[in-house]
């Protein structure tokens, strides 16, 4: 990992890699561990935690890592927890980071198979302290923080490996054919709110954008905004 002066290109520092890790699908997460901006990554082999403001390697574990590719990123967690989801029967993990007189620890707090909850290529969403996501079978699931599923879609609303965002209590998701759900964000149960075909739904897998009522949504030949404001 390396940090680069905007203005200027200049690299400001370079984070070692003692084990000779590779990189991922996976986007760098920042985050706030006892009381220091770190910069989260899962490598190939392992994941790691880097001080953003020197670049110093603070703790790296080999606890997750995936055998065929690492797409979804790593979830911050309140009480300096992370939360990892994968595919290819990887499961999910939620882990926790502590320091204590400079020195950095990091182990499991709960592990799930991955028929329980997994992702494997979206994100899942930390949402009223509660994760959502699309578990490998194409479930929508409601996930607790101690690891309990609240509740999933059924086989009847699957999603595939389309994209996901929640906003004003709802969960706006999509599913491989370009049909957009429309349901409640909420632990009590799956509600579903609405359906619409919104694309043609060639890949229709790129991340959601929501702005001012609006979303934008694609696939891999068409991108459209959809107004979601009351009329």
């Amino acid at each position: 990992m390396i940090a680069v002066e905007l203005a200027s290109g200049k690299v400001l520092w370079q984070t070692p890699n003692p084990r000779g890790w590779k990189m991922t699908h996976v986007s760098i997460t920042p985050m706030e561990i006892a009381g220091r901006k770190t910069y989260v990554y899962c490598g190939n082999r392992g994941v790691a935690g880097v001080a953003a403001d020197d670049g110093t390697l603070l703790w790296d574990t080999t606890e997750w890592k995936i055998s065929l590719a690492t797409v979804a990123s790593p979830v911050p967690v309140s009480n300096n927890r992370l939360f990892f989801a994968g595919g290819y029967e990887a499961g999910s993990m939620m882990l926790a980071v502590s320091e204590q007189g400079g020195k950095w620890q990091s182990k499991p707090v709960f592990r799930l198979d991955a028929d329980t909850f997994g992702a494997t290529q979206q994100t899942p969403i930390l949402y009223a302290d509660h994760i959502y996501g699309v578990r490998p079978n194409g479930e929508l699931v409601c996930l607790d923080l101690q690891g309990k599923v609240c509740w999933a879609s059924g086989m009847n609303h699957r999603f595939g490996l389309g994209p996901f965002v929640v906003a004003d209590a709802k969960i706006f998701v999509m599913n491989d054919d370009g049909e957009l759900t429309m349901a409640q964000a909420n632990p009590a149960g799956f509600k579903l709110l609405g359906q619409a075909k919104v694309l043609t739904g060639h890949d229709a897998w790129g991340p959601m954008a929501m702005a001012g009522g609006r979303l934008i949504v694609r696939d891999l030949t068409r991108m459209v905004c959809l107004d979601l404001r009351k009329k």
